[in-house]
């Protein structure tokens, strides 16, 4: 949900319709995490969740790497007449910073995605009251997580939508599907763990339960309500073109990520990409263009592999349903 579909109206609907209401702040800085969890607080007294991605320390690559990239970047048809340059560094927001904007507004909960916190970040949590979870995609790092001192795990299995939350991104990948994953967790942890990962309807709540989770993380699922900040093109993809299905590409941030299966992925198979998030700034201003046109083939369409049944609702309408199938399931 990081970089725009997880508005103020879209959290504040989710909380208040029974669910916790989340925000991705991956990419935001202090003053725009703090104003948009002031907003939500004055709509809502229900739960709100505040994620943030771990960046691991990065340099910029050599010259020879970055020109190539950015040669590629610029022969795509969907990049004509923009112009496409480096980042200056830090490349980056300062997580620091982030946190301390969520401090003084103190979210019920707090979330971090590609890695572990410092020690000091999950105490100061618990200080404040503020449960603290973790997202996991395989067996070890659940145990990291277990030793941290966190509250929660989120098994973040194959099927899920946007980036992959590996803490090694070029490590190996057991790429376990989020029932097996919940199930594999669950087997040598005692921790509470959320399921995450192609969640659309109750049917597959009710199967997440019965796995061993005591709730689910759904995304692709709300980003075709009303509430949503996803594109036009977003909503299009979604909602429309059901035979292109998903794949995980490095294209457009350089660590991998699911999403709908676009013209930029295909053309950028294979090609020479930056470190992440310097790919992701790289290829900022291209999909910028494309969403200005409306043109979904060179935006980033993060999607589970079941985004087949995404609906177009509102959340009420979406958390109704929900509860319904997952009563008859």
């Amino acid at each position: 949900m990081a970089g725009g579909p997880s508005t103020v109206e879209l959290v504040v609907a989710v909380a208040n319709a029974g669910g916790v209401g989340s925000f991705g702040f991956a990419y935001h800085h202090a003053d725009k995490i703090r104003s948009d969890l002031k907003a939500a607080r004055q709509l809502t007294s229900g739960p709100i969740n505040a994620n943030f991605f771990i960046f691991l320390p990065i340099e910029k690559p050599s010259l020879q790497i970055c020109s190539a990239a950015l040669q590629v970047l610029s022969a795509l048809p969907g990049a004509k007449d923009i112009q496409i340059k480096l980042p200056k560094p830090p490349f980056f927001p300062n997580l620091s910073d982030q946190l301390e904007a969520t401090w003084q507004e103190r979210p019920e909960i707090l979330t971090f995605h590609f890695g572990l916190p410092d020690k000091s970040v999950i105490a100061k949590a618990h200080e404040l009251g503020i449960t603290l979870g973790i997202n996991a995609t395989q067996v070890g790092e659940a145990k990291a997580i277990e030793t941290s001192g966190a509250d929660f795990i989120v098994a973040q299995g194959i099927e899920a939508g946007g980036h992959r939350g590996i803490f090694e991104p070029d490590g190996i990948d057991e790429k376990l599907s989020t029932l097996d994953l919940v199930r594999a967790i669950k087997s040598v942890i005692s921790l509470p763990v959320v399921a995450a990962g192609g969640i659309m309807n109750g049917r597959q709540i009710k199967d997440a339960l019965d796995a061993g989770a005591i709730a689910v993380q759904m995304g692709t699922a709300f980003l075709t309500c009303a509430e949503s900040g996803a594109s036009a093109a977003h909503r299009q993809f979604l909602l429309g073109e059901h035979q292109r299905g998903t794949e995980l590409t490095k294209a457009y941030s350089g660590r991998p990520a699911r999403g709908i299966v676009t013209e930029f992925m295909q053309l950028m198979r294979g090609k020479t990409t930056l470190p992440f998030p310097i790919q992701n700034s790289v290829t900022s201003a291209i999909r910028k263009a494309a969403a200005e046109r409306n043109d979904g083939e060179y935006q980033s369409l993060w999607a589970g592999t079941n985004y087949i049944l995404c609906k177009d609702e509102n959340v009420v309408e979406l958390m109704q349903r929900l509860e319904q199938e997952l009563r008859a399931a």
